[in-house]
């Protein structure tokens, strides 16, 4: 009798955003369906120099884990220097952001598989299917982007703007609330721009009316990165006035100087940031706000950056997202005068602490009081406004929680 080994799993170790996390998990079924096994599918963030650092470094660790492994890399990376990636002694192959999504990509034996991002017209297909999670799933309605930011790469690596269509989003939000999923998260690369693509250019509004219209069972529908600009009114007023809107958004502001912002081409300024804050916090008090934002940008002067430092007070930001400046080869802010890298780290420094003390203010309002939380996994859970919460390992689903105390990160609960 012949004795047949099991094959060997496919790993998807995933870098970056939220977006690149949804889409391994179609990326391992997809291998899984071309029936490769013993491999490792390494799925790359080119944001910033140094998630392109980590990317090599997680490829390297998997050949020494993993010897005798297929590694594949694919991402934002691979896509923009697949050729680079290909050079590396530990990679098998190079799939394009296009490629990763196709299960006969991964029958293919091409080293290098990277189509033109660029001429890619369409949303893949696939979505969130086969996600088995019941407490928060993200949902892709669109990819790439139109904008050329002087700081950013990723629309080289992602394409031109796509929109997922309204009819489609709208099913399968239907499907997995009927699942039983608690929290739907509609994510993209730039989320606002969707539906421009589409007949009659609808607005995010109209996809959120929708959802929220059709899908009456679902519990919570929450919304990833916005960009400040392109929040349209109807938008604005889902968000602010209907209880199954999350209250919580995180804002695409990047800095907050208006000079850096115009060498950013931002298309916002710093009032129109501050003033959408205003509005937003005045209509729905509870509500929790975050942001991106970017600390020694290329001729910045300390005066710019102090202007950065007031905004976090001025927006009532809870959530910052500090990202040091890393100069992207193929951007034009690589080619602007450059900050010195010790005052880079120094800014970014500063921009964490203030952004430390706004946290503790907002942790702070919490303490002694009873709300709900959904629990992710054993031990923790979220607030509707995404404050995390440590709590009893025993706890699940939506519970009601007595907040005690807070550690400057993380709230203490306890059920109530």
């Amino acid at each position: 009798m012949t004795v047949r080994s099991p094959p060997l799993d496919v790993e998807v170790i995933t870098l970056g955003c939220r977006l690149n996390a949804n889409e391994s998990a179609a990326i391992k079924r997809l291998a899984q369906d071309a029936a490769l096994s013993n491999a490792v599918i390494v799925n790359t963030c080119a944001v910033t120099g140094e998630a392109v650092r980590q990317a090599r470094q997680a490829i390297r660790r998997a050949r020494r884990e993993r010897p005798g492994a297929e590694i594949i890399v694919t991402g934002c990376a691979a896509q923009i220097d697949p050729h680079g990636f290909a050079g590396m002694p530990e990679v098998s192959r190079v799939l394009g952001n296009a490629e990763k999504i196709r299960s006969e990509a991964f029958r293919e034996g091409a080293r290098v598989a990277v189509s033109d991002i660029m001429a890619i017209r369409e949303m893949a297909p696939h979505l969130a299917e086969g996600h088995h999670e019941r407490t928060r799933v993200y949902v892709q309605v669109q990819n790439g982007c139109d904008h050329r930011c002087t700081f950013c790469i990723i629309p080289f690596g992602r394409g031109n703007a796509r929109s997922a269509p309204a009819g489609d989003v709208v099913d399968q939000v239907k499907r997995l609330a009927s699942d039983g999923v608690a929290e739907i998260v509609l994510t993209g690369v730039d989320l606002t721009s969707w539906g421009a693509d589409l007949p009659g250019a609808p607005k995010l509004g109209s996809l959120v009316a929708r959802i929220l219209r059709y899908a009456p069972n679902l519990p919570m529908l929450r919304l990833s990165s916005l960009d400040a600009i392109e929040i349209d009114e109807q938008l604005f007023e889902l968000v602010t006035q209907h209880d199954r809107v999350a209250p919580h958004l995180h804002l695409s502001l990047q800095h907050g100087d208006d000079l850096i912002l115009k060498r950013m081409k931002r298309r916002h300024s710093r009032k129109q940031a501050v003033e959408l804050c205003r509005r937003l916090k005045q209509a729905r008090p509870e509500i929790a706000l975050g942001a991106d934002l970017i600390a020694g940008f290329p001729t910045e002067t300390e005066h710019n950056f102090e202007s950065q430092l007031t905004l976090v007070d001025e927006c009532a930001l809870s959530y910052v997202h500090v990202f040091p400046f890393s100069a992207r080869p193929g951007a034009p802010a690589a080619r602007m005068p450059q900050v010195d890298r010790r005052t880079v780290r120094e800014r970014a420094a500063r921009l964490r602490q203030v952004a430390s003390v706004a946290l503790n203010r907002h942790l702070d309002q919490w303490v002694g009081k009873t709300t709900t939380a959904l629990v992710e996994r054993a031990g923790a859970a979220r607030l509707p406004d995404f404050t995390p919460v440590r709590c009893g390992s025993s706890i699940e689903g939506h519970a009601r929680m007595r907040i005690e105390s807070h550690d400057g990160q993380t709230l203490l609960g306890v059920l109530a």
